[in-house]
């Protein structure tokens, strides 16, 4: 049984829940980059291997989105995201798995090599692909997307009598952050049975907030004392306090709802940290500080990070560690990033049978600190 399940049962009658990952991950020391940064107590939060096809945070948020899609009888889920989004990509997976089909509205996005593979594993998994809108954080994006969103719409409509189920850009409505709240209590299993101290510092990366909003609300609900550092890695009218909180107490309201013994917290500014420094002028360009980070934990501790989200939450981290901040203290980065390999599925594949939208992405430069790390 789920943690969250285990302390309040009652979620386990009312929530539609299907298992796709494997949990719990498992917490490292990382006694290299801990020395190097001068942090005796540094440890990793595996959730890169979180799935046996595709970890990362995504599968823990599915648990829940794809049990409630299950539930309502759907036979389609649509989700959005820029044209590399590992969420895109790991909901066409996980779709697949339990049966769903699966549809992916794109935005476009500054290139790299993992949009390449994530396309093509995304089309690997029969996804339906849809590349609209100017950008995710351009001003006129939501009108091109929301035009090109209802258009397909109808057209499914039309084609197949019913309408795809929602799911959330990034998985991050009440129902997906509800997997990273179970989350901490993971964490506290963990923390109880002696594989790691009681982190005071939790650095994660934060593009559409589900996680760290979920690690908030859990740790209180699991009555943990650490704090959740979220590096953010969209523009601030993406991530924001004032998000953040509204997120958190949807959730929050949620699972009072399900189970009157689920507290309600009170959750102000000051319970919130987010961190706008590691973010370039564009969602998913490489930073030179997020780059070093990932060079760094490579060259260190072998474990792979990436330049659009987990860099960014090392580079912080780094930062904090550098200006003596972090000595003394109890530190987790949760690795948020998928680290299982799918090259074999898609060695063979050919970019042509994509969408000729998404030609570009094979035949332009990716940007240059892809190339240079």
């Amino acid at each position: 049984m789920i943690p969250l399940f285990e302390q309040y049962p009652l979620l386990r009658e009312k929530l539609a829940y299907v298992p796709l990952g494997e949990f719990p991950t498992p917490v490292q020391k990382l006694e290299q980059l801990g020395a190097e940064l001068g942090v005796s107590q540094l440890y990793i939060k595996r959730d890169d291997l979180s799935g046996k096809v595709y970890g990362g945070n995504k599968p823990r948020k599915l648990e829940f989105i794809l049990g409630n899609a299950l539930r309502s009888k759907a036979k389609e889920v649509m989700t959005f995201g820029g044209a590399g989004s590992n969420h895109a990509l790991a909901t066409a997976i996980y779709a697949r798995q339990v049966g769903l089909k699966s549809i992916s509205m794109l935005m476009p996005q500054p290139n790299a090599r993992y949009v390449r593979r994530n396309l093509l594993m995304s089309h690997y998994c029969g996804a339906e692909l849809h590349l609209c809108g100017a950008g995710l954080e351009s001003v006129r994006n939501m009108p091109l997307v929301y035009a090109a969103t209802t258009y397909q719409l109808l057209r499914h409509r039309l084609k197949k009598g019913h309408l795809p189920h929602f799911i959330s850009p990034g998985g991050s409505s009440p129902l997906g952050v509800i997997g990273f709240v179970n989350a901490a209590f993971e964490l506290r299993r963990q923390v109880t049975s002696g594989e790691i101290p009681e982190p005071e510092y939790i650095y994660v990366a934060c593009g559409t907030m589900g996680t760290a909003a979920g690690l908030t609300l859990g740790l209180r609900a699991a009555n943990l004392g650490g704090r959740v550092v979220s590096v953010g890695v969209c523009s601030k009218k993406i991530v924001n306090t004032s998000a953040m909180i509204k997120l958190i107490s949807k959730t929050n309201c949620l699972l009072h709802s399900l189970d009157a013994s689920f507290p309600k917290f009170e959750f102000s500014e000051t319970d919130i940290d987010i961190r706008h420094d590691y973010f370039d002028k564009r969602y998913a360009l490489f930073t030179d500080e997020g780059m070093e980070a990932v060079s760094l934990m490579r060259e260190c501790e072998g474990i792979k990070l990436d330049g659009t989200y987990t860099g960014k939450a090392l580079a912080a981290l780094k930062h904090d560690a550098k200006s003596g901040s972090l000595r003394g203290k109890a530190v987790l980065l949760w690795n948020t990033l998928n680290s299982k390999d799918f090259s074999d599925a898609i060695s063979d594949l050919d970019y042509h049978d994509l969408p000729r939208c998404f030609h570009r992405y094979f035949e332009e430069e990716v940007q240059p600190l892809d190339r240079d790390y």
